[in-house]
């Protein structure tokens, strides 16, 4: 199980200048194509009301020309490539921090973000979350275990526009997603352009983009782009924490009466992962402070003395040791948490769209396949004196007959020693921590495909029956729960611990963990879903649907079961002596269920520019690889959660300004969550209710100025759920909002746009007991960007600029603990202040 660094970083040797070569064969290309001669107009470009009024959007919709966004029956967010680059995301995830109803917590990192839909419970990843590129999943379920889909996925330029859509028709439809789907629609070569820019800004950035998008002959387009970024990253890691890009090809064959788009992407990035630090909480709970010490917004743990993690296991030979105890083959993983949470995974799709007769065939085909690593720092419990640590380990000691017979004699204390270099500490009263160094392996297959045949059965009604099928698989390695001994401090340092009868407490800093759990593990399924959808145009004003699908999903798996020993038959070495290792049998899993969705909504367009909807929809949520891992041999109910939503919506837009409103009530049962915790693996079934407003305003009073709003007023609670029953589901705010004014004008050297958002995101508990409170926090973000006539663009973003402490998560591994000794507590702020400048050139 020893594993190498070496195929990933000569693999990212050899795709570096690829992107680099990348971006100057598309400047040279440029110079050759006819529709180059004069600069395109820029997308998105034009005025805010047309974007609004005439904006068609594709996802969630039958018809295979889309609908348009005021005539939609639900609620969907879209974003051009401007609004994207606007939001200045620092991540895949954090770019839904501009729809309404999601909360996304994205302080992990370039991956790892925690997404929040519409008060649905989850502890973390994105369950409820569906990523889609070019109208295909990246990958058949929504989540697993250390995986959500923004870490299949990077920003760059090649996305055209983004489409987000929340509830309404989502259970019929492709993976039957109840909760948000999130689809990136990329450059296809029809609106020919390119571009060139290069990038640096906060944690030593460097980064390059490149595009190139036009025809390749008259039937025949052509869009190529990606990224090369190397950053140091937003906390201080002493190691490039962000290291990596993405190719992606996209070609475009106009049909005679349609079209067939084939594309492919290949993502190479590693990203540090990023969890719970120290703060310190006022008295009254309303706000925080950086820990003595350590800076909240850009301090961590990480650095060269803990970046390679040697982590040890075994698996039982079947023979028995003299002792009575089983002979394990001890072996080690060796990992290097620079590589944190990142993705090797290669993209293909292909979308046909055509008639055949007089019904329309639309087909999407999609496959990713990869390695998605996790190698990170976990956080333990909250800061200790060094002296109290010691004094448990004697308890520990002393408290086990073979520990003691080993040594000879009890101990009555204790002495530590920095591991690498320093001496001997003398400090009892100096903090120090306890975090877990774990390492997940996942290598991810997963191919869709689904087809829609659609036809006009009387004027007015469009009948559509589709396909949906899925298969998909998982190898799962994972070494959990085995800690590290540091000081709270940035860099941390390691400690050893021996006691003075000779017991050894830790090793190289690997002390006795809170738990410990491996995983060797194959999983495969597939899933079968029919639907159909009907909908009605019965008057010019009222246009009705409906939709029905039926769902099988079929699993199987492999799972090495575990036991804990002592790994080297040595009771006088602590730190292994409750260590997991592989004992030789297997429990299979095999499980095969079905499931009814159902969706029904009306729009009523009182006008062109004012439209109002009603929806309600019935979905589920089968169960993932990690559910029936984690399910009990003797839970009687089906491991499937039961998802009802409803929804009453307006939306009007005009020159002056334009307001998408919706209000909506859901009820989750049978809830599927499971987190890791000191105490190991905890697997919870809550049931929950929520009702909220979402809105999207935008005010433009003309002279180049606009004010958008956007927010979630939401009330989200437990219900029938053990002794939480009327808590506040977890990490879900009251109220969220984001305001954004900006102002654009034209000068005599090109335009000028600058812009600011305020956002808000109100306090929430940090888990379903409601015993931390997350105080509210607000922020500030701004920017301006400069678009010259020449083709030249400059563009400067500052996020966070108040430096704001605020926390997105407390302390996932100890549920309901509470703020510790001087108000300290563990918790995950969001990054300080950061500035990124980008010089690109458009032609």
């Amino acid at each position: 199980m020893n594993s190498s660094q070496a195929p990933r970083a000569g693999a990212r040797a050899l795709f570096r200048p690829q992107l680099i070569a990348l971006a100057a064969a598309a400047l040279c290309g440029a110079a050759f194509a006819q529709e180059a001669t004069k600069p395109a107009a820029k997308p998105g470009a034009e005025a805010p009301e047309v974007k609004e009024l005439e904006a068609v959007v594709v996802t969630g919709t039958a018809r295979r020309e889309g609908v348009r966004k005021l005539e939609a029956g639900f609620s969907i967010t879209t974003a051009t490539e401007e609004q994207i680059k606007q939001a200045a995301p620092t991540s895949t995830a954090d770019i839904l921090k501009t729809v309404p109803g999601v909360f996304v917590e994205s302080t992990g990192g370039q991956s790892n973000a925690n997404i929040r839909v519409r008060g649905f419970p989850t502890p973390g990843d994105g369950p409820y979350s569906t990523f889609q590129q070019n109208g295909a999943p990246l990958y058949a379920l929504p989540a697993l275990s250390f995986l959500e889909h923004s870490q299949l996925f990077r920003l760059d330029d090649t996305i055209e526009r983004m489409e987000v859509l929340r509830g309404g028709p989502s259970p019929i439809f492709g993976s039957g997603q109840p909760g948000v789907t999130v689809n990136f629609i990329q450059k296809d070569g029809r609106n020919p352009e390119g571009s060139l820019r290069v990038t640096t800004g906060t944690g030593d950035l460097k980064r390059v983009d490149g595009v190139y998008a036009g025809p390749l002959s008259d039937k025949w387009t052509v869009m190529v782009g990606g990224f090369w970024r190397q950053s140091q990253g937003l906390r201080d890691t002493q190691f490039p924490a962000d290291d990596g890009g993405q190719l992606s090809l996209v070609l475009n064959r106009k049909l005679d009466d349609g079209n067939l788009q084939l594309y492919a992407r290949a993502l190479n990035d590693r990203n540090a992962f990023y969890t719970a630090i120290p703060v310190v909480g006022s008295a009254d709970g309303k706000s925080v402070s950086s820990y003595p010490g350590f800076d909240a917004s850009t301090a961590y743990f990480y650095g060269n003395e803990l970046r390679n993690i040697v982590l040890e296991t075994g698996r039982a030979t079947g023979r028995t040791l003299p002792n009575g105890k089983p002979e394990i083959l001890r072996s080690t993983v060796t990992k290097d948490l620079a590589e944190g949470r990142g993705a090797t995974v290669q993209t293909f799709g292909a979308n046909l769209d055509t008639r055949l007769g007089d019904w329309t065939l639309t087909n999407k085909l999609g496959h990713t396949g990869g390695d998605v690593p996790t190698y990170a720092l976990f956080s333990g419990a909250n800061p200790q004196t060094l002296g109290s640590y010691i004094a448990s380990q004697v308890t520990a000691a002393n408290g086990d007959a073979g520990v003691v017979a080993a040594a000879g004699r009890a101990a009555t204390g204790g002495t530590a020693t920095f591991t690498n270099g320093g001496g001997a500490i003398t400090n009892m009263a100096m903090p120090v921590i306890v975090n877990g160094m774990w390492a997940v392996d996942k290598t991810l297959r997963s191919t869709t495909n689904e087809t829609r045949l659609s036809k006009e059965i009387a004027p007015g009604n469009n009948l559509t029956v589709g396909l949906y099928l899925a298969g998909y698989s998982s190898h799962d390695v994972w070494t959990l729960g085995q800690a590290q001994l540091m000081t709270v401090q940035p860099h941390a340092r390691l400690i050893d611990v021996a006691l003075d009868n000779g017991v050894k407490a830790s090793r190289n800093g690997y002390v006795t963990p809170p738990f410990s759990f491996d995983l060797d593990a194959s999983y495969s399924g597939d899933t079968r879903a029919f639907f159909i959808a009907d909908e009605w145009q019965l008057t010019k004003a009222l246009r009705v649907d409906l939709g029905a699908r039926r769902e099988t999903q079929h699993i199987t798996g492999s799972i090495a079961n575990v036991s804990n020993g002592d790994l080297d038959n040595d009771p006088t070495t602590l730190y292994n002596n409750n260590l997991a290792y592989f004992n030789g049998s297997n429990t299979l899993i095999d499980s095969k269920l079905s499931r009814n969705s159902f969706t029904g909504g009306a729009n009523y367009a009182f006008s062109r520019e004012l439209s109002a909807f009603v929806r309600v929809n019935k979905g589920h949520r089968m169960p993932d690889f990690d559910v029936l891992r984690g399910r009990s041999a003797n839970e009687a109910k089906a491991p499937v959660e039961d998802i009802s939503q409803y929804e009453i919506g307006l939306k009007t837009a005009t020159k002056l300004y334009s307001a998408f409103l919706t209000a909506y009530a859901n009820k989750l049962t049978n809830s599927q969550t499971q987190q890791f915790t000191n105490a190991g693996n905890v697997v919870l079934r809550p049931n929950s209710k929520a009702t909220g407003l979402e809105f999207e305003l935008a005010l433009r009073p003309g002279m180049g100025f606009e004010i958008a709003a956007t927010g979630n007023f939401q009330d989200a609670k437990y219900e029938d759920f053990q002794q939480y029953s009327g808590n506040r589901v977890e990490r879900a705010p009251k109220f969220q909002a984001r305001l954004t004014p900006s102002w654009q004008t034209q000068t005599a050297y090109g335009q000028l746009r600058t812009f600011a958002t305020f956002s808000h995101v109100g306090e929430r508990f940090a888990d379903q007991t409601n015993t931390l409170k997350l105080p509210a926090y607000q922020t500030i973000d701004a920017g301006a960007v400069f678009t010259m006539d020449s083709g030249l663009e400059i563009r400067l973003t500052g996020t966070n600029l108040s430096n704001k402490v605020g926390l997105t998560e407390g302390n996932f591994r100890v549920p309901g603990q509470a703020v510790g000794q001087d108000g300290v507590f563990l918790a995950r702020p969001l990054f300080g202040r950061a500035y990124e400048l980008s010089v690109g050139f458009q032609f």
